[in-house]
C-alpha cells in the first residue's frame, strides 16, 4: 500500500491557505496544518482592519483545521520573528531604508523555520497560500519559481529568497488558481473564512502608522531634521527622516511653485532631499544578499526585466554578477523612486531568476 505523503501548510486564519489544505486534502496527502505564532497583537487591536491580529487568526485556522478534519498545531516563533523582522525592520527604517518585513519573514519564519519544524516532524514538505508555482525543470536540473497563473494575485516577488533545499520541500496549491475560483471553493466547502478580507497592513504595527510603533519599540524621540535640494542647499525643516519614504509628495509641510518628491534620505545627517521626478530617476543600483534561483550564480551579465517594488511592473535590465553576493542592476530606462531597503527581483519570462535588497542607487546625472 502506497504511503500519503505528509505536508505541513502553514494556516494564518485566512481564505487562501485554507483553501490550500483544501486542494491538497483532495490531491490525497496527508495533511497537517500549523500556525505560526509571531506577535502578540495588542488589548486595540481592532479585529476589524485588514492586519493580522492572531489572536482571532488563531481561531480561524484553528475552525478551519477542524471543518476539514486535519490535526493541528500552533508553533511557538515570537523571540525569532522579534529578533529577524521586527528588530531588522527598526534598524533599517532608522538607517533610512524602507524594509520589507513581509519578504524577511518568509525567508526566515514560513519557508526556514517552519519547514525545520515540518522535516522534524517527519513530513515530506510544507505548503502555503501564496500565488506563484514550484516546478522541477529537468533541463536545467533544478526546481523553478514561476509567476501564478493569476497575475494579479502573483506573490513570486515575495518568494525570490526560495533555495533549492526549500522549493524542494515547498508545494504551492493556489499557483494554478485564480483569487475568484480560490473564494468559490472555500464557500463550497462551508469554511468560516470564505469572504474574510485579504491582510494588507504589516502584523506588528497595528495602527499602520510606523514612526510611532518605531518610537515607542525603541523607546525614542525623532528629532527634527532638514530638507535639502539636490545640490545640498537648505530649503526648509522636517519633522525627522523616518517620517518619510521616497517618492512621497504629500504630507511634506510645504509648498513649492512646482512638485516636489522625496528623492534621498540620509540617516547620518536627518537630511531629506527634495526634487522634481526628473531628478528621482535612477540608472542603476547594488543590491545585497542576491539569491538566485535559476542558478547557482550567473557566470556573466544577463538580460533579465526587473521589479523594484511589489505593485509596479517588470522592466527591462541587465544584472551584472559581483562579489559578496552583490549585483549591479542596470536599467534600460532610467526608474523613478527606487528605495533602497526594497527587493528588487529579476524575471525571465514567467520564471524568477532571482533577487536581492537594493543597496545603493546611482541618481541620473543631468
Amino acid at each position: 500500500m502506497k504511503t500519503k505523503k505528509k505536508v505541513l501548510v502553514g494556516m494564518s486564519g485566512g481564505v487562501d491557505s485554507s483553501v490550500a489544505a483544501t486542494i491538497l486534502l483532495d490531491r490525497g496527502y496527508d495533511v497537517y496544518g500549523a500556525t505560526l505564532r509571531l506577535w502578540d497583537a495588542p488589548d486595540t487591536c481592532n479585529p476589524h482592519t485588514r492586519t493580522c491580529c492572531s489572536l482571532e487568526d488563531v481561531e480561524d485556522a484553528r475552525a478551519t483545521a477542524f471543518k476539514l478534519g486535519i490535526p493541528f498545531y500552533v508553533l511557538n516563533m515570537k523571540e525569532q520573528f522579534k529578533e529577524l523582522v521586527v528588530d531588522y525592520f527598526v534598524d533599517s527604517y532608522l538607517e533610512g531604508e524602507t524594509p520589507n518585513p513581509c519578504i524577511a519573514c518568509n525567508k526566515h519564519m514560513k519557508f526556514s523555520g517552519m519547514l525545520i519544524k515540518a522535516l522534524s516532524l517527519e513530513m515530506d514538505y510544507i505548503a502555503t497560500g501564496h500565488y506563484a508555482r514550484v516546478a522541477y525543470d529537468s533541463k536545467l536540473g533544478r526546481y523553478v519559481l514561476k509567476k501564478a497563473v493569476d497575475l494579479s494575485k502573483d506573490q513570486s516577488y515575495v518568494l525570490y529568497m526560495l533555495n533549492q533545499y526549500q522549493l524542494e520541500h515547498l508545494i504551492l496549491p493556489l499557483g494554478d488558481y485564480k483569487k475568484t475560483e480560490v473564494r468559490k471553493i472555500a464557500e463550497e466547502k462551508g469554511l468560516v473564512n470564505a469572504r474574510k478580507p485579504d491582510s494588507q497592513d504589516i502584523c506588528f504595527v497595528d495602527t499602520g502608522n510606523y514612526v510611532d510603533f518605531i518610537k515607542k519599540y525603541r523607546n525614542i524621540e525623532i528629532p527634527e531634521g532638514t530638507y535639502i535640494d539636490k545640490e545640498g542647499n537648505i530649503i526648509g525643516k522636517n519633522k525627522g527622516m523616518i517620517h518619510y519614504t521616497i517618492g512621497q509628495r504629500k504630507g511634506l509641510g510645504m509648498s513649492f511653485p512646482e512638485r516636489k518628491y522625496v528623492i534621498d534620505k540620509d540617516s547620518k545627517t536627518n537630511t531629506v532631499t527634495l526634487g522634481s521626478r526628473q531628478d528621482a530617476l535612477v540608472s542603476s543600483l547594488i543590491a545585497r544578499e542576491m539569491n538566485y534561483i535559476l542558478y547557482e550564480r550567473p557566470e556573466k551579465e544577463i538580460k533579465v526585466h526587473a521589479k523594484i517594488r511589489y505593485s509596479q511592473k517588470e522592466v527591462p535590465a541587465k544584472v551584472i554578477p559581483m562579489d559578496d553576493s552583490k549585483a549591479e542592476i542596470v536599467f534600460e530606462t532610467p526608474q523613478p523612486f527606487v528605495a533602497p531597503g526594497q527587493s528588487v527581483v529579476l524575471y525571465l519570462d514567467d520564471m524568477v531568476v532571482g533577487g536581492g535588497i537594493i543597496t545603493k542607487t546611482e541618481l541620473m546625472k543631468n
